[in-house]
Protein backbone atom coordinates (compact mmCIF):
# COMPACT_ATOMS: atom_id res chain seq x y z
CA UNK A 1 0.00 0.00 0.00
CA UNK A 2 1.02 3.61 -0.38
CA UNK A 3 2.67 4.77 2.84
CA UNK A 4 2.61 8.53 2.32
CA UNK A 5 4.01 11.27 0.14
CA UNK A 6 7.69 10.44 -0.24
CA UNK A 7 8.64 13.83 -1.65
CA UNK A 8 7.56 16.89 -3.59
CA UNK A 9 9.45 17.92 -6.74
CA UNK A 10 10.29 21.57 -7.43
CA UNK A 11 12.10 22.16 -10.71
CA UNK A 12 14.08 25.35 -11.24
CA UNK A 13 16.45 26.77 -13.85
CA UNK A 14 18.98 27.83 -11.21
CA UNK A 15 19.60 25.40 -8.37
CA UNK A 16 21.97 27.71 -6.52
CA UNK A 17 19.39 30.48 -6.50
CA UNK A 18 16.67 28.11 -5.32
CA UNK A 19 18.88 26.86 -2.50
CA UNK A 20 19.56 30.44 -1.41
CA UNK A 21 15.86 31.34 -1.53
CA UNK A 22 14.79 28.35 0.54
CA UNK A 23 17.55 28.92 3.06
CA UNK A 24 16.36 32.52 3.23
CA UNK A 25 12.92 31.17 4.15
CA UNK A 26 14.43 29.30 7.09
CA UNK A 27 14.83 25.81 5.61
CA UNK A 28 17.87 23.59 6.09
CA UNK A 29 18.85 22.66 2.52
CA UNK A 30 21.30 19.81 1.89
CA UNK A 31 23.02 19.27 -1.50
CA UNK A 32 21.76 15.96 -2.89
CA UNK A 33 24.11 15.24 -5.77
CA UNK A 34 23.85 14.41 -9.47
CA UNK A 35 21.72 12.01 -11.48
CA UNK A 36 23.16 10.31 -14.57
CA UNK A 37 20.32 11.82 -16.66
CA UNK A 38 21.81 15.31 -16.38
CA UNK A 39 20.11 16.76 -13.33
CA UNK A 40 21.32 17.90 -9.92
CA UNK A 41 19.31 18.37 -6.73
CA UNK A 42 19.20 19.61 -3.18
CA UNK A 43 16.88 18.32 -0.47
CA UNK A 44 14.81 19.65 2.41
CA UNK A 45 14.03 16.82 4.81
CA UNK A 46 11.03 17.01 7.14
CA UNK A 47 10.43 15.28 10.45
CA UNK A 48 7.43 13.33 9.17
CA UNK A 49 9.64 11.50 6.65
CA UNK A 50 8.68 13.46 3.55
CA UNK A 51 11.08 15.82 1.83
CA UNK A 52 11.15 18.57 -0.77
CA UNK A 53 13.42 18.08 -3.76
CA UNK A 54 14.84 21.11 -5.54
CA UNK A 55 16.08 19.95 -8.93
CA UNK A 56 17.66 21.61 -11.96
CA UNK A 57 19.02 20.50 -15.32
CA UNK A 58 22.76 20.83 -15.74
CA UNK A 59 22.09 22.44 -19.12
CA UNK A 60 18.73 24.23 -18.77
CA UNK A 61 18.84 25.68 -22.28
CA UNK A 62 19.11 22.36 -24.12
CA UNK A 63 15.82 20.48 -24.75
CA UNK A 64 15.84 17.11 -23.03
CA UNK A 65 13.62 14.01 -23.06
CA UNK A 66 12.77 14.32 -19.38
CA UNK A 67 9.30 14.48 -17.85
CA UNK A 68 10.13 17.72 -15.99
CA UNK A 69 11.63 19.55 -18.97
CA UNK A 70 8.32 20.84 -20.36
CA UNK A 71 7.01 21.88 -16.92
CA UNK A 72 10.22 23.88 -16.50
CA UNK A 73 9.49 25.70 -19.77
CA UNK A 74 6.03 26.60 -18.40
CA UNK A 75 7.54 28.21 -15.34
CA UNK A 76 8.83 25.37 -13.18
CA UNK A 77 8.15 25.36 -9.47
CA UNK A 78 6.10 22.59 -7.87
CA UNK A 79 5.52 20.10 -10.70
CA UNK A 80 5.29 16.56 -9.36
CA UNK A 81 5.18 14.31 -6.31
CA UNK A 82 6.25 10.83 -5.34
CA UNK A 83 4.52 8.31 -3.08
CA UNK A 84 6.29 5.76 -0.96
CA UNK A 85 5.08 2.17 -1.05
CA UNK A 86 5.62 -1.02 0.89
CA UNK A 87 4.29 -3.09 -2.03
CA UNK A 88 5.71 -1.57 -5.21
CA UNK A 89 4.46 -4.20 -7.68
CA UNK A 90 0.96 -4.35 -6.18
CA UNK A 91 0.56 -0.58 -6.08
CA UNK A 92 1.80 -0.31 -9.66
CA UNK A 93 -0.90 -2.77 -10.73
CA UNK A 94 -3.52 -0.88 -8.68
CA UNK A 95 -2.65 2.38 -10.42
CA UNK A 96 -2.89 0.78 -13.84
CA UNK A 97 -6.19 -0.89 -12.96
CA UNK A 98 -7.52 2.54 -11.95
CA UNK A 99 -6.78 3.93 -15.41
CA UNK A 100 -3.35 5.49 -14.76
CA UNK A 101 -0.97 4.61 -17.61
CA UNK A 102 2.12 4.17 -15.46
CA UNK A 103 5.34 3.50 -17.35
CA UNK A 104 7.36 0.34 -16.90
CA UNK A 105 9.61 0.48 -13.80
CA UNK A 106 13.05 1.90 -14.43
CA UNK A 107 16.29 1.88 -12.48
CA UNK A 108 17.61 5.26 -11.38
CA UNK A 109 20.25 6.58 -9.06
CA UNK A 110 22.14 9.57 -7.77
CA UNK A 111 25.71 10.16 -6.64
CA UNK A 112 25.85 12.21 -3.45
CA UNK A 113 28.55 14.86 -3.00
CA UNK A 114 30.41 12.44 -0.70
CA UNK A 115 30.55 9.83 -3.47
CA UNK A 116 27.90 7.47 -2.10
CA UNK A 117 25.82 6.02 -4.97
CA UNK A 118 22.10 5.75 -4.28
CA UNK A 119 19.92 3.34 -6.27
CA UNK A 120 16.18 2.93 -6.60
CA UNK A 121 13.44 1.79 -8.97
CA UNK A 122 10.64 4.12 -9.99
CA UNK A 123 7.55 4.15 -12.19
CA UNK A 124 5.84 7.32 -13.33
CA UNK A 125 2.61 8.37 -15.07
CA UNK A 126 2.87 9.81 -18.59
CA UNK A 127 2.33 13.42 -19.62
CA UNK A 128 -1.35 14.19 -19.11
CA UNK A 129 -1.38 12.33 -15.80
CA UNK A 130 1.99 13.51 -14.46
CA UNK A 131 1.51 15.51 -11.29
CA UNK A 132 -2.12 14.47 -10.95
CA UNK A 133 -1.24 11.12 -9.42
CA UNK A 134 2.06 10.18 -7.78
CA UNK A 135 4.96 8.37 -9.27
CA UNK A 136 6.20 5.45 -7.19
CA UNK A 137 9.64 4.70 -5.80
CA UNK A 138 11.23 1.61 -4.26
CA UNK A 139 14.67 1.99 -2.71
CA UNK A 140 17.45 -0.47 -3.41
CA UNK A 141 19.94 1.30 -1.16
CA UNK A 142 18.61 2.26 2.30
CA UNK A 143 16.11 5.13 2.21
CA UNK A 144 17.88 6.83 5.11
CA UNK A 145 20.84 7.28 2.78
CA UNK A 146 18.62 9.01 0.19
CA UNK A 147 16.97 11.39 2.68
CA UNK A 148 19.16 13.79 4.71
CA UNK A 149 18.99 13.73 8.49
CA UNK A 150 18.83 17.54 8.78
CA UNK A 151 15.16 17.88 9.75
CA UNK A 152 15.40 20.95 12.03
CA UNK A 153 14.52 24.22 10.31
CA UNK A 154 14.74 27.79 11.55
CA UNK A 155 11.18 28.41 10.33
CA UNK A 156 9.99 25.50 12.54
CA UNK A 157 8.44 23.56 9.67
CA UNK A 158 8.05 19.93 10.71
CA UNK A 159 6.13 18.14 7.98
CA UNK A 160 3.82 18.09 5.02
CA UNK A 161 0.07 18.15 5.64
CA UNK A 162 -1.78 18.79 2.35
CA UNK A 163 -0.75 18.79 -1.30
CA UNK A 164 -3.30 20.71 -3.38
CA UNK A 165 -3.58 19.67 -7.02
CA UNK A 166 -5.41 21.79 -9.60
CA UNK A 167 -7.58 19.69 -11.92
CA UNK A 168 -9.88 20.52 -14.79
CA UNK A 169 -11.95 17.32 -14.71
CA UNK A 170 -12.53 16.52 -11.05
CA UNK A 171 -14.71 13.48 -11.77
CA UNK A 172 -12.06 11.64 -13.75
CA UNK A 173 -9.19 12.24 -11.32
CA UNK A 174 -11.37 11.45 -8.28
CA UNK A 175 -12.22 8.16 -9.97
CA UNK A 176 -8.55 7.24 -10.25
CA UNK A 177 -7.94 7.96 -6.56
CA UNK A 178 -11.04 6.14 -5.39
CA UNK A 179 -9.98 3.09 -7.35
CA UNK A 180 -6.32 2.80 -6.39
CA UNK A 181 -6.75 3.96 -2.78
CA UNK A 182 -10.03 2.16 -2.11
CA UNK A 183 -11.60 5.16 -0.36
CA UNK A 184 -14.33 7.62 -1.39
CA UNK A 185 -12.50 10.77 -0.38
CA UNK A 186 -14.02 13.72 1.46
CA UNK A 187 -15.90 16.26 -0.64
CA UNK A 188 -15.53 19.94 0.22
CA UNK A 189 -15.05 23.48 -0.99
CA UNK A 190 -12.26 26.08 -0.84
CA UNK A 191 -13.66 29.60 -0.70
CA UNK A 192 -10.18 31.11 -1.11
CA UNK A 193 -9.70 29.19 -4.37
CA UNK A 194 -13.36 29.34 -5.45
CA UNK A 195 -13.04 25.61 -5.92
CA UNK A 196 -14.76 22.33 -5.24
CA UNK A 197 -12.48 19.73 -3.69
CA UNK A 198 -12.06 16.09 -2.82
CA UNK A 199 -9.49 15.02 -0.23
CA UNK A 200 -7.76 11.66 0.04
CA UNK A 201 -5.48 10.41 2.81
CA UNK A 202 -2.19 8.78 1.86
CA UNK A 203 -0.48 7.68 5.06
CA UNK A 204 -0.02 10.78 7.25
CA UNK A 205 -0.58 13.14 4.31
CA UNK A 206 -3.55 14.48 2.37
CA UNK A 207 -3.92 14.98 -1.38
CA UNK A 208 -6.53 17.63 -2.16
CA UNK A 209 -7.94 17.68 -5.68
CA UNK A 210 -9.34 21.13 -6.49
CA UNK A 211 -11.35 22.18 -9.54
CA UNK A 212 -12.57 25.72 -10.28
CA UNK A 213 -16.19 26.33 -9.33
CA UNK A 214 -16.26 29.15 -11.90
CA UNK A 215 -13.85 30.96 -14.19
CA UNK A 216 -13.09 33.80 -11.77
CA UNK A 217 -10.88 32.06 -9.20
CA UNK A 218 -7.12 31.59 -9.20
CA UNK A 219 -7.28 27.96 -10.31
CA UNK A 220 -8.75 28.91 -13.69
CA UNK A 221 -5.78 31.10 -14.53
CA UNK A 222 -3.36 28.48 -13.23
CA UNK A 223 -4.90 25.75 -15.36
CA UNK A 224 -4.87 27.94 -18.45
CA UNK A 225 -1.22 28.91 -18.04
CA UNK A 226 0.28 25.70 -16.69
CA UNK A 227 -2.27 22.92 -17.08
CA UNK A 228 -3.41 20.47 -14.39
CA UNK A 229 -0.93 19.63 -11.67
CA UNK A 230 0.37 20.47 -8.20
CA UNK A 231 -0.72 23.93 -7.10
CA UNK A 232 0.51 24.40 -3.51
CA UNK A 233 1.44 22.55 -0.35
CA UNK A 234 0.48 23.13 3.25
CA UNK A 235 3.19 22.35 5.79
CA UNK A 236 2.98 21.94 9.54
CA UNK A 237 5.09 23.78 12.08
CA UNK A 238 6.13 23.27 15.69
CA UNK A 239 2.99 23.51 17.78
CA UNK A 240 0.79 22.13 14.99
CA UNK A 241 0.04 25.34 13.08
CA UNK A 242 -0.39 25.10 9.30
CA UNK A 243 1.40 27.30 6.80
CA UNK A 244 1.01 27.38 3.03
CA UNK A 245 4.06 26.72 0.89
CA UNK A 246 3.39 28.27 -2.50
CA UNK A 247 6.05 26.88 -4.81
CA UNK A 248 4.15 27.24 -8.06
CA UNK A 249 5.14 30.75 -9.14
CA UNK A 250 5.81 31.20 -12.86
CA UNK A 251 9.36 32.34 -12.19
CA UNK A 252 10.20 28.93 -10.76
CA UNK A 253 11.18 28.13 -7.21
CA UNK A 254 10.00 31.34 -5.55
CA UNK A 255 8.03 30.13 -2.55
CA UNK A 256 6.24 32.08 0.13
CA UNK A 257 5.33 30.83 3.55
CA UNK A 258 2.03 32.20 4.81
Amino acid sequence: MLTGIDHLVIVTRDLGRAIAEYRGLGFSVVPGGRHPVGTENALIALRDGAYIELIAFENPDRPQPHRWWEPLQRGGGLVDFCAGTDAFAADLLALRAAGVAVDQPRAQGRTRPDGYVLRWTFASPPEGQRGLVPFLIADETPRQERVPGATDHANEVTGLRVLTIAVGDLTAVVGWYQSFLGQPGAAGQRADLRAVTRRFGIGPHVVELAAPADGAGPLGAFLQERGPGPYAATVTTVGGADRRLDASRRAGARPTLA
